[in-house]
């Protein structure tokens, strides 16, 4: 495994990546069993490396992750763990990719599922919940907006 970047604050730093379908369905990954929480389903997304930006990072993902293009939307998530040196971004981003082509080293399994089907998942890792109900309101804001 790799040497992970701490930042100043003695933390990994991270982001984690939602891209929605127009049928309203999230991608999702289910790692794969050889990277931390093995086989466990989240967002796709990762470490920011050295010198990285949020957005660097999330579009660094998801190309290594599942050979996608995407496009950073904004951060609409902040969670720091008061148990441990993590802290994540949730962003928002637009899939520009038509075929994912995910990378064995990392997941195993790509999924789209809707927030029901993500919350009820039992192997979903925890904290999902609480990213997709601010999923929920940003996407509810924006069409609102719209």
């Amino acid at each position: 495994m790799t040497e992970r970047f701490l930042q100043s604050d003695g933390h990994l730093h991270g982001v984690v990546v939602a891209c929605q379908r127009a049928d309203g369905r999230w991608l999702m990954i289910r790692r794969s069993d050889g990277v931390p929480a093995p086989l466990k389903v989240c967002f796709p997304g990762g470490a920011l490396d050295e010198g990285e930006d949020q957005e660097t990072t999330l579009v660094r993902e998801m190309q290594e992750e599942l050979g996608a293009v995407v496009e950073p939307v904004r951060c609409i998530w902040h969670y720091r763990w008061p148990d441990r040196p993590l802290t994540l971004w949730g962003w928002l981003a637009e899939l520009k990719s038509t075929t994912l082509i995910p990378s064995p080293d990392e997941v195993h399994e790509i999924l789209w599922l809707s927030e029901a089907e993500a919350l009820r998942h039992p192997d979903v890792l925890p904290n999902t919940d609480v990213f997709l109900a601010a999923l929920r309101q940003a996407v509810g804001s924006a069409e609102n907006q719209g």
